[in-house]
This record gives C-alpha cells, sequence and structure tokens, in this order.
C-alpha cells in the first residue's frame, strides 16, 4: 500500500493545530506530502519570525489555523486570521511574518 500524505495518522480524526508546536523563536515546519505535483506542510511561527521575500514555480494557499499572519504578496500586504485563506500567484514574490504566534497549513499547486 502506498502512503502520499505522510507525518499524520491515516484513518483517525486529528486536529492541525496539535500537529506542529510554537517553539521559541523558531518557524517549526511538517511536512505532510511533497511531490512534482504538490506541496503541503504545516508551519508553526512564534511572535516576531518570518520567511523573507521570495517567489514559487507554483500557486502558494496559505490557510491560517491558529493566531494572526501576514502574508505580503507584489507588495500587498494581507493580514489573516483563523480559518482565512490566501493564495499567492506562482511567480510573484511573497514574504511571511508573525504579528503574533500562528499556525498555518501551505499547499503549493506547481505546474505540471
Amino acid at each position: 500500500m502506498s502512503v502520499y500524505i505522510k507525518n499524520l495518522p491515516h484513518e483517525t480524526i486529528c486536529k492541525l493545530t496539535d500537529e506542529v508546536a510554537i517553539q521559541p523563536g523558531q518557524i517549526v515546519s511538517k511536512t505532510l506530502a511533497q511531490n512534482s505535483a504538490i506541496s503541503i506542510t504545516l508551519f508553526g511561527f512564534d511572535k516576531d519570525e518570518e520567511i523573507s521575500t521570495h517567489d514559487s514555480s507554483g500557486d502558494a494557499m496559505v490557510t491560517v489555523l491558529e493566531g494572526v499572519g501576514q502574508f505580503t504578496v507584489d507588495g500587498t500586504v494581507y493580514i489573516l486570521n483563523a480559518g482565512e485563506t490566501l493564495i499567492m500567484p506562482a511567480q510573484k514574490p511573497h514574504a511571511v511574518y508573525a504579528k503574533e504566534a500562528f499556525k498555518m497549513l501551505l499547499t503549493v499547486v506547481f505546474p505540471s
């Protein structure tokens, strides 16, 4: 049997917010799936941690699971609260900043 989604129990109800921890002064990540078509990763950011401006060959969809995250896409700042989602288009520069400690789910879909 092939396993395409890893690091989460299969056929078990779980809370994604419980699957990644906030660590002081760090960004913690847990990869759930990674291949040439898609990447799915959970992140936990401590307050004031950031990922500097970069771009991606795929469309990146972020969903904030807990807390508040700041996302800058091509110079425009977006503030996302728990339960909110933003799509950052492929090839557009973007950055992530933790206004407060927060957790997010990142899904990147790459061109075929």
